[in-house]
């Protein structure tokens, strides 16, 4: 392993670096950094979040651009902006002494005059998401027509998140005699689209293989009925006293109803999701990177882009439907040479995914036994008991206090003075999980609980109704379908995006080869119809309006028939064979 001296880095880079107790270079730096000191060909840097990618690309951008031109020599895209700043607050950290060097970051839901204000001072370097960028193009604010690098952070993230137009209006604006760097974690069909497109014989680097999982993070699950998927969660997050991690829910109301009940349950935990302003995103982050909270319960929208070290665990309360945003998930756990798990909670009907993410990932996946009450209080206790073990004792502050705490519990002896300590602080698990039985199942046994889909859905969602926050829902029809290459999180980000809001929330979607069904609030129809007036998907026109009441019925109906009288040409259906004319005397 080679050191950042012996990369060929300035003294200037190398001194920041040192500041900042930098020493050995991670494997995807290992590789980058001396390449792309010395070669200008375009790459593509396969690699999991939490690898060192900023530095990867940063450190040789910051060593080779010129300080003395203020025009913008590079661009760096990413999806989110909390990743924007956090490229370029580390870039600046590795700049600290290269004089002159100017780094900013132009992403939505700032000040947009603020902006054009910083560009117009002149900076050498941008990082930004792929909206507010191309929006800054055509204004002319942003000027790329003579970048030097450009960078595609976490393309397959941006490309998840439905910014495809953006990337394609941004990349046309672009001079062809530039470096392009894409870094990604994984390699799906669209972003191997843009590298077809837009990268010149590119050399592939890579920190590990295309679509696989991080080395250092092990992968487990939990098999129970759906309706115990909350139940499970708590028994696993009891049995890992020390946790510090996300778990990953697929819907805004779900997780909030899950951070909810884990807080009235008495567990340190809040919710990160698209609802929150800006302030309290920041409120809550700051909460957890301080490690006031262990549990941060988030979509995969609301957690992109966040720079959290140290986390021991991910937790998928609902597997993804996308197979990479898995990969994601658990690339968030086991960074920095660090061990990490990824816990899973399944149903019994979902086994087959589970095999499916060991083909992709190219990891084994262990199946954990639910932890029964008498299995989690012994864990708590022996916890309780190795803290009171490790506590640092004051003496000089509770001297003052000891004599009447000795005369206080002086009638105790010490079997029962242990006693009393242990059930104050251990009663809440043995009250509990007294009486509550074993909730694993058997697969080949069950039959009861099928995950049933849709019906799943409905009661998600009577129950939220119950709970007094009733949603009006709207049905919508919509031209496109899963034939184009459509899935629930490219609708939804297909949603967000023209109607620029983060906030409706979406109800049930049903995906058809060539259109689907969506639902939303009620609230924002209008809204909807306006701005999907001019909305495109991959280039063509979309057609979006309210569904009539029996619409997907009808197509139901339709394909019924059809099946029907397949069946019935091949004799399997009496109703739909032809009838036979019955034989007469032929004329003469």
């Amino acid at each position: 392993m080679i050191t950042f001296k012996e990369t060929g880095l300035s003294d200037s880079i190398l001194k920041s670096i040192e500041a900042l107790g930098f020493e050995n270079l991670t494997p995807i730096q290992e590789k980058t950094i001396p390449y792309l000191l010395e070669s200008e060909k375009d790459i593509i840097g396969l690699a999991q979040t939490g690898t060192g990618k900023t530095a990867a690309f940063g450190l040789p951008i910051i060593e080779k651009v010129d300080v003395n031109n203020k025009a913008v020599q590079a661009l760096i895209l990413a999806p989110t902006r909390e990743l924007c700043i956090q490229i370029t607050k580390e870039m600046e950290l590795y700049a600290l002494d290269s004089e002159n060097l100017r780094i900013t970051a132009i992403y939505g839901g700032a000040s947009i005059t603020n902006q054009i204000d910083e560009l117009k001072r002149g900076v050498q370097i941008v990082a930004a998401t792929p909206g507010r960028a191309l929006d800054l193009i055509n204004r002319k604010a942003l000027k790329v027509n003579h970048i030097r690098f450009l960078v595609l952070d976490e393309a397959d993230e941006m490309l998840n998140m439905g910014f495809k137009d953006e990337l394609d209006g941004i990349l046309e604006n672009t001079p062809k005699e530039k470096q392009t760097l894409l870094f990604s974690a994984t390699m799906p069909k669209e972003v191997q689209r843009i590298a077809d497109n837009y990268l010149k014989d590119p050399v592939e680097i890579s920190a590990g293989e295309k679509n696989k999982g991080a080395e250092n993070v092990s992968h487990e699950f939990y098999m129970g009925l759906a309706r115990n998927r909350y139940e499970i969660l708590k028994r696993v997050v009891d049995i890992n006293p020390d946790i510090y991690g996300i778990v990953f829910c697929r819907t805004r109301r779900e997780t909030k109803e899950v951070a909810d009940k884990l807080m009235a349950d008495g567990y340190n935990a809040d919710a990160l999701h698209g609802d929150l302003s800006q302030a309290q995103r920041e409120t809550v982050m700051g909460h957890f990177r301080s490690r006031h909270l262990q549990m941060l319960v988030a979509t995969d929208v609301a957690a992109r882009g966040l720079d959290v070290n140290d986390l021991t665990h991910v937790i998928n309360y609902n597997l993804p439907d996308e197979k990479e945003i898995y990969i994601h998930r658990s690339g968030r756990t086991g960074r920095a040479g660090k061990k990490g798990v990824s816990i899973t909670i399944i149903h019994t009907r979902e086994m087959h995914k589970i095999k499916d993410l060991e083909k992709v990932t190219g990891k084994r996946f262990t199946k954990k036994m639910i932890p029964n009450g008498e299995e989690i209080c012994a864990k708590q206790l022996y916890k309780l008991i190795d803290r009171m073990e490790k506590v640092e004792v004051d003496e000089e502050r509770i001297e003052p206090f000891m004599p009447t705490i000795y005369k206080k519990l002086e009638w105790l002896d010490k079997e029962q003075l242990i006693k009393h300590f242990v059930s104050l602080e251990f009663n809440r698990f043995l009250d509990y999980y007294k009486g509550r039985g074993d909730i694993n199942v058997d697969p080949k046994k069950e039959h009861d609980d099928r995950g049933r889909g849709d019906r799943g859905q409905e009661r998600e969602r009577d129950r939220f109704v119950k709970s007094g926050n009733k949603i009006d829902f709207e049905r919508f029809f919509i031209s496109v379908g899963s034939g184009s290459g459509l899935t629930k999180p490219k609708l939804i980000g297909l949603i967000n995006d023209t109607t620029e809001k983060r906030n409706i929330e979406i109800g049930k979607i049903d995906l058809m080869k060539n259109f689907s069904f969506f639902e939303i609030d009620k609230t924002y129809t209008e809204l909807l119809l306006k701005k999907f007036n001019s909305a495109t998907y991959q280039g063509s026109k979309v057609v979006v309006e309210k569904s009539k009441p029996d619409q997907l019925a009808l197509k139901k109906e339709r394909r019924r028939n059809d099946e029907d009288w397949n069946k019935g040409k091949k004799g399997g259906n009496d109703k739909f064979k032809k009838s036979k004319k019955p034989k007469g005397k032929k004329r003469k």
